[in-house]
């Protein structure tokens, strides 16, 4: 089956203009989204580049909304190729007998049957477009509402038109824009963020912290447990980053064509979980207690490390154990902590010398401190820290997917850095030391979890400090729970480094075609243990056969790697953990 050549067109004047008057332009980390799902694209930064090579498929992510755009997206369209948007392209309204209706803000979009794994997924913003005069016959799919899942309809979620012997799938919704402040707040933290109503989640405590920003709904975007827990219960920015990869491997396999893309995991790890540690308190004995817990139950874990840390010895019982040494930066005014690239500085130069550290893959902030949008990872970035996990909730009532994900992602710059990616690994987690009297949610939130994480193919990361651990028997059977129900759901356990090497590692993989024998080519670097590519099958949705499975709502089968000089290469080097 021949491989689809896919383009991204992000029109650099277009986006100058948005950066000149200090708007953002988050319509680039469609890039990232590719980047993630290991399918092979070419960016354009010029309508023009659209008469240059002969793409398959096109995603028009920003363009500028002129006459001579409009005219050569058609041309393209009309010639065969496929047009795919995310809430834009409205100068192409008019020639297909359409105008643009009034903007939406936050909503819900239904998919019905198009998408199985919610009833509604939350946007942050839309664009929906209604019939003016004389409009073009088109295929509709889905429904938006306005401010809730059972509000007021704004029309449908994704158009299809034909244009010529190509087509043009809009979706009304502005889905890269609502996955970015999902993940990375709706805006810069710079004040304390709304409390929830019911008193569950008391934000405004001075602090300011990465969960002072967030894109989630009250009461639309929480369950509770059967013990009465509330918790954020849809990750839907991986929701809408399945709806996006599933739509376009669909499209794909319906001009008879076909997009390889790389496995999230390494054959034979199907979902992955991971504890972190923050060492507040800072005792010997405190760190004693989780290393004994540890061996108990099998895993190795993150430890954050807060100055002034532990003793010498610790340190190396730490390590010969096979955890993983890792920052804890406090920028806790209270605690004479101090947020700025000088205070990060002095205490990692701290952390390297007192653990005898050569490199540092991770970092957590104490308290979750968060300030502005990107400041944090541009100090990891300074300092070779490639992941972070600060993202996570501060409070008990705001547990479970408060940022819409559970997947390791890049995180994009503001308009003041021209919204580049970030060259750090977010890795965000679900909720802190279960079962801590009231303070904390209680175990009853492990298995949704677990269920909602396995859904998505993300991360199931749980915070656990030491010197709870230390102090509470409720919470280190808490983590024992954990532990034996994430096993019992097939997960195996990483650290926060071993999840940002394998990461980096497949995302450095560049499919480049597909060989005779049914293997998948990669430009000529090494290929890390484990990784596989799958290939959806012809037409993409039928039923399952042996042999295959499903992803992205897509029957797809598993195909093996080969380099482009023809052999098949593995980086033996690189440690990846398959037992239960």
């Amino acid at each position: 089956m021949k491989m689809a050549r896919l383009g991204v067109l992000f029109d650099r004047k277009a986006a100058e203009r948005r950066w000149h008057y200090g708007l953002n332009a988050f319509d680039r980390y469609v890039g990232e989204l590719l980047n993630d799902a290991g399918i092979p694209f070419e960016w354009l930064e010029d309508v023009e580049q659209l008469k240059q090579r002969p793409y398959d498929i096109v995603i028009a992510a920003l363009t500028e909304e002129s006459e001579h755009t409009v005219s050569v997206l058609w041309d393209y369209a009309e010639q065969g190729g496929s047009l795919i948007s995310y809430g834009g392209v409205n100068a192409l309204a008019s020639k297909l007998g359409y105008a643009s209706a009034s903007p939406v803000g936050a909503g819900y979009a239904m998919w019905g049957e198009h998408y199985s794994k919610a009833e509604a997924v939350r946007f942050l913003r839309a664009q929906p477009w209604r019939e003016d005069k004389e409009p073009a016959a088109c295929s509709e799919f889905g429904t938006i509402a306005v401010s809730q899942p059972n509000g007021v309809s704004a029309g449908a979620a994704r158009h299809s038109f034909r244009i010529g012997a190509g087509s043009l799938d809009r979706f009304a919704v502005d889905v890269i824009d609502t996955i970015v402040r999902l993940q990375q707040g709706g805006m810069p933290v710079l004040e304390d963020g709304a409390p929830a109503p019911d008193g569950s989640a008391p934000l405004n405590d001075g602090i300011l912290k990465a969960d002072d920003q967030t894109a989630m709904d009250w009461e639309w975007d929480r369950k509770t447990t059967e013990t009465g827990v509330p918790y954020f219960a849809y990750p839907y920015a991986d929701y809408w980053r399945e709806i996006v990869i599933g739509h376009l491997l669909r499209l794909a396999a319906g001009k008879g064509l076909t997009l390889p893309f790389i496995g999230c995991w390494p054959e034979g790890v199907d979902r992955v979980a991971m504890i972190s540690h923050d060492s507040d308190g800072n005792k010997d004995e405190y760190a004693q207690a989780t290393l004994e817990l540890m061996k108990e139950v099998g895993v190795q874990s993150s430890w954050c490390m807060l100055e002034p840390g532990y003793s010498k010895p610790v340190y190396e019982q730490i390590k010969s154990d096979g955890h993983e040494l890792a920052f804890h930066y406090n920028a806790l005014e209270s605690q004479k902590g101090r947020w700025g690239a000088e205070e990060f500085a002095r205490q990692f130069a701290w952390l390297t010398e007192a653990a005898e550290l050569t490199e540092v893959a991770s970092n957590k902030n104490h308290y979750t401190r968060f300030e502005g949008w990107g400041e944090l990872f541009a100090f990891c970035e300074a300092h070779g820290i490639q992941s972070d996990q600060t993202r996570g909730p501060s409070k008990k009532g705001n547990v479970g997917f408060l940022f819409g994900t559970c997947h390791p992602y890049v995180p994009i710059a503001w308009s003041n850095d021209r919204n580049r990616s970030y060259d750090v690994l977010e890795i965000g987690f679900l909720t802190q030391d279960l079962d801590l009297s009231d303070h904390w949610a209680d175990s009853s939130v492990i298995a949704p979890f677990l269920n909602g994480v396995a859904g998505v193919n993300g991360v199931a990361h749980f915070l656990f400090h030491q010197i709870h651990i230390y102090k509470q028997e409720s919470v280190r059977n808490a983590l024992r729970r954990v532990v034996s129900e994430a096993r019992k759901h097939g997960f195996v356990f990483w650290t926060g480094k071993q999840i940002n090497d394998w990461q980096r590692a497949r995302r450095k993989l560049n499919i480049t075609g597909l060989d005779d024998q049914g293997a998948v080519q990669v430009a000529g670097q090494s290929i890390p243990a484990g990784a596989v590519a799958w290939v959806p099958v012809p037409h993409g949705t039928a039923e399952k056969e042996e042999g295959t499975e499903l992803h992205f709502g897509v029957v797809c089968v598993k195909r093996p790697l080969r380099s482009e000089a023809g052999s098949i290469e593995r980086e033996d080097d690189l440690h990846v953990q398959t037992g239960h």
